[in-house]
């Protein structure tokens, strides 16, 4: 009745907007007054809709009037099944939602664990690639260092003729055949090993005798003997004397051979007596 009464209200005040006039002259203001024109028209749209509206609540209260909620009931009971559809659908699509939002979440904890695993990988590819940066600087000293070294190694034998000597006085040896002689240290004009420089030097010579009494040689570091070997063999033994030295020569120091007089060695194209060393390290 509160509705009803509302919309009589309404309708009361749309009658003082318009009141009581003539067809003609409501014809005529409608025609040649614009502000009237659309007032007019806003206005029976306005009664239009509130005589809807009061049909339809008159309606609605008659219903309710003649048992209207039984007719409620049946609705209700005859809309049931639907509502059941429905909110079986919402339950579903409620469950799919949260299905699809626990799996966003599992990949976005999936992408976190991937991004700090390759931030570990960045890392350690980073210290990987620093180490090899130190080594390879290291190399190329080192490869400097030793391009810088000098290098000293030398490898000779006496000679093809056979027996030398003996004579009356000590000789130097002059080893004529030179197989190796890397930073020509080693002269075979004159026999002598020069150190190019201060360091320490192996050195090693034999020397064979064959059918001789006696065999024997003197090692002199420049003018000083440091070292003499001697062995007696008679015409059917053969023997050898083989003899190794460290040394720590500074630049220029000689070393060479010496054969002593009365005494013999041998060789041939078996080079049997030989001399030879090397650079060990700079000092």
């Amino acid at each position: 009745m509160d509705f009803r009464r509302c919309a009589f209200d309404r309708l009361n005040r749309t009658a003082v907007v318009f009141p009581l006039i003539l067809p003609a002259e409501v014809w005529r203001r409608y025609k040649t007054d614009p502000l009237y024109h659309c007032t007019f028209v806003e206005t029976m749209r306005v009664v239009v809709g509130l005589l809807l509206l009061l049909h339809g609540l008159c309606g609605s209260g008659a219903q309710g009037e003649a048992g209207g909620l039984g007719e409620v009931a049946e609705i209700n009971q005859n809309t049931d099944p639907k509502h059941a559809a429905e909110e079986s659908t919402k339950q579903t699509t409620k469950q799919t939602t949260s299905d699809i939002w626990t799996e966003l979440r599992a990949l976005r904890d999936m992408v976190v664990e991937l991004n700090v695993h390759m931030e570990l990988l960045q890392r350690e590819n980073s210290d990987l690639q620093t180490r090899l940066s130190s080594s390879e600087s290291r190399t190329d000293q080192l490869e400097r260092e030793n391009a810088e070294k000098p290098k000293v190694a030398f490898y000779t034998a006496l000679t093809d003729a056979g027996h030398l000597g003996p004579y009356n006085t000590d000789i130097t040896l002059k080893y004529s055949k030179v197989f190796t002689n890397i930073g020509n240290a080693y002269n075979p004009s004159t026999g002598f090993f020069t150190a190019p420089v201060k360091g320490v030097y192996y050195l090693q010579f034999t020397v064979f005798g064959y059918h001789a009494g006696n065999t024997a040689v003197y090692v002199y570091k420049n003018n000083q003997r440091i070292m003499a070997n001697w062995e007696h063999t008679n015409n059917m033994v053969h023997k050898y004397i083989t003899k190794s030295l460290v040394l720590e020569l500074t630049a220029g120091d000689e070393i060479h051979l010496v054969l002593p007089s009365g005494n013999s060695i041998f060789d041939s194209s078996g080079n049997q007596s030989t001399f030879s060393g090397s650079l060990l390290f700079t000092l």
